[in-house]
């Protein structure tokens, strides 16, 4: 089956794509984080380019601290913002979630550009110490 141009692609693709595992991403689809458009008659998991967006979204956050649970709040604002049925007092409330989590983000950012500084130093100090002097 050509999945990618029925506009699916299979968990492969999306694994190649998103750089996540095969077992990560089914195990979103288990606890229902991000679930597969479509099944192939084989009862394959087939995904849309909006469902790839959506992992990359949890991909993002990941190294940022944020919950599982947090990651889903997340996407179903996202969700509410993109509903042009949605009512203007839902939009308001996830336009408000949305600010929380960039500042939650800000902040774990900060910590991790000051981790990889240190990392960074760290590195230079083992690097002049292992040089070995010239003979």
């Amino acid at each position: 089956m050509g999945a990618e141009t029925s506009g699916y692609f299979q968990i492969g693709q999306v694994a190649e794509r998103t750089e996540l595992s095969l077992k990560t991403i089914r195990h979103y689809d288990e606890i229902g984080l991000v679930q597969p458009s479509a099944r192939s008659s084989g009862g394959f998991r087939l995904y849309t380019e909006a469902d790839i967006d959506r992992l990359l979204v949890i991909r993002r956050m990941k190294p940022l601290g944020f919950t599982l649970a947090e990651m889903k709040h997340l996407l179903d604002a996202l969700a509410m913002l993109d509903d042009p049925t949605a009512d203007a007092v839902a939009r308001a409330a996830a336009q408000a979630d949305l600010l929380a989590y960039r500042n939650k983000a800000d902040d774990s950012a900060e910590r991790l550009r000051r981790q990889l500084a240190y990392a960074e130093e760290f590195t230079v100090l083992l690097t002049t110490r292992t040089s070995l002097p010239s003979a």
